[in-house]
């Protein structure tokens, strides 16, 4: 009867300790819903990009991807981002997809513009930049510093 309480007691204590570290991840991972507005960005290309990626404003953190989908008529990637309200954006300022490094994720960076008018819910960034493929550059660089090397003799 003395070792059924004393698991009890264990076992209780281990899903006390899991449920605040769930809460603590959950609470600084920013993946809480936001109350913010919404505003559309084609893209080129959105390699590497993923829902729930960071929208940064001068490398601060000011919304998070909701969604991503085709245009059918275009065929360009139109993706949907959440902003933060208490951040007004100018309706001419410019998105482009940005990586954090060589193996860090993409996110969105945001330079706004100089309009007196601002984004509303529902808007457009009309001036963006895809996503660049590092690997084709790197090839690229390769290739080309080959070439140039061989024909030198």
């Amino acid at each position: 009867m003395q070792s059924n309480l004393v698991e009890t007691l264990i076992g209780t204590l281990v899903v006390a300790v899991a449920a605040v570290f769930l809460f603590y991840g959950y609470t600084t991972s920013g993946m809480r819903s936001a109350a913010g507005y919404r505003v559309d960005a084609a893209f080129s290309s959105v390699d590497g990009l993923a829902t729930g990626a960071d929208v940064r404003l001068s490398g601060i953190k000011i919304g998070t991807v909701v969604r991503q989908s085709l245009d059918p008529e275009t065929y360009q990637a139109v993706v949907t981002l959440d902003i933060a309200p208490s951040v007004k954006l100018p309706d001419d300022s410019s998105a482009k997809i940005t990586s954090e490094g060589l193996l860090g994720g993409s996110y969105i960076s945001v330079t706004p513009g100089g309009s007196e008018e601002l984004l509303a819910d529902g808007g457009e960034i009309m001036f963006t930049q895809g996503s660049v493929d590092l690997m084709s550059l790197i090839g690229q660089a390769v290739f080309s510093a080959s070439d140039s090397g061989s024909g030198e003799k």
